[in-house]
């Protein structure tokens, strides 16, 4: 939960880190991987985590330099990783130069509704946590090793000489 600004810039710190790590194990040659012909591509969806930071922290009035949600997919894995690098970046200097603790409970019209600021900032973490966990999937297929988030993953246990726990 989002009390306060601190709480925010807490979480962030660490999910815009885990998201950096999986960003930037990805290659050029895995943003083609898919689940099933109809389904998005691991580049479609690393994309869809940076230019998701302009498209919903853009409707909270805040001012900010964010890669802009209608840009095309670059071709390359270096080039998601340093829009999303700076994206983010540009968000958390912007709260802190712009917003106060009584900025969350604004609310914004989000998508027909209205959400307070800090459900805003809530759900934008929410969403990169579940795309990532897409992207780890098709990461494996590909054949990429998988950074750990929240704890070590089991390519880094192995890399520790260790077995991964069940």
């Amino acid at each position: 939960m989002i009390r306060n600004l601190e709480d925010f810039l807490t979480v962030w710190q660490h999910e815009s880190d885990s998201t950096l790590k999986v960003l930037e194990a990805l290659t050029d040659m895995s943003l083609q991987q898919r689940v099933s012909e109809d389904s998005r591509t691991l580049g479609t969806l690393a994309w869809h985590l940076v230019i998701s930071i302009d498209e919903m922290i853009g409707r909270t009035g805040l001012e900010f330099s964010a890669t802009p949600h209608e840009t095309p997919q670059p071709l390359t894995a270096k080039e998601m990783v340093e829009a999303y690098r700076q994206s983010s970046n540009s968000i958390v200097k912007a709260i802190k130069e712009q917003w106060t603790n009584e900025s969350l409970q604004e609310e914004q019209d989000m998508y027909g509704e209205l959400w307070t600021v800090a459900t805003v900032l809530q759900t934008l973490i929410y969403h990169q946590i579940h795309h990532r966990g897409q992207m780890t999937i098709l990461m494996r297929q590909a054949g990429l090793s998988v950074p750990g988030m929240y704890g070590p993953s089991k390519d880094e246990w192995l890399a520790f000489g260790e077995e991964a726990p069940e």
